[in-house]
């Protein structure tokens, strides 16, 4: 077996396939987001600069980043693909905005979990703006909790983006720290 060579891109995949709420109703697909610190806890939305929801990140500085799921998928891919300057997205794929708890956009309660964040910077990347935030709220639905009341990744069958594509991310292979026997 041999290695090839590629030109560069975003290779690190698979990624989260998350809808980003922010304004006041506004949605968008986001792929480039993660985990960027702890304590305090942050995170990060990174925007194409002529998209519609960049003016209002920039305008707000709040969003709320909403889990997918299997049963989310053409959500999903439709708010990736439609502009909320010409629709609401909530109302034309009959999601159902809830008031956040910490900010003024909406949540979207099909979302088994809503991470609300207030943007503390913005990075200008290129192609790109970082909005990084930090997280100010959870909350997630309870049908989706373990016997403790934690998040359980199984049951809400969440979906990530890889290549172009929406894959399942359903099968537990192992726990953090089980290859320490």
């Amino acid at each position: 077996m041999s290695r090839i060579e590629q030109k560069p891109s975003t290779m690190v995949f698979p990624a989260p396939a998350v809808m980003a709420t922010c304004g006041d109703n506004n949605i968008i697909t986001i792929a480039w987001t993660g985990t960027i610190n702890s304590v305090p806890p942050m995170t990060y939305i990174s925007v194409r600069k002529e998209r519609h929801s960049h003016k209002l990140l920039k305008e707000n500085m709040e969003f709320v980043i909403n889990l997918t799921t299997e049963d989310l998928a053409y959500e999903t891919d439709f708010c990736g693909t439609h502009s909320g300057k010409d629709i609401n997205k909530f109302e034309a794929l009959n999601l159902t905005p809830v008031k956040s708890k910490k900010v003024n956009c909406p949540s979207i309660k099909e979302s088994p979990v809503s991470i609300e964040c207030k943007v503390t910077q913005i990075v200008e990347l290129g192609s790109h703006d970082m909005f990084m935030a930090e997280v100010i709220g959870i909350t997630v639905d309870d049908s989706y909790t373990d016997e403790n009341g934690r998040f359980d990744v199984n049951k809400s069958k969440l979906i990530c983006y890889s290549a172009g594509k929406y894959f399942s991310l359903n099968e537990f292979i192992g726990h953090y720290g089980h290859s320490k026997k």
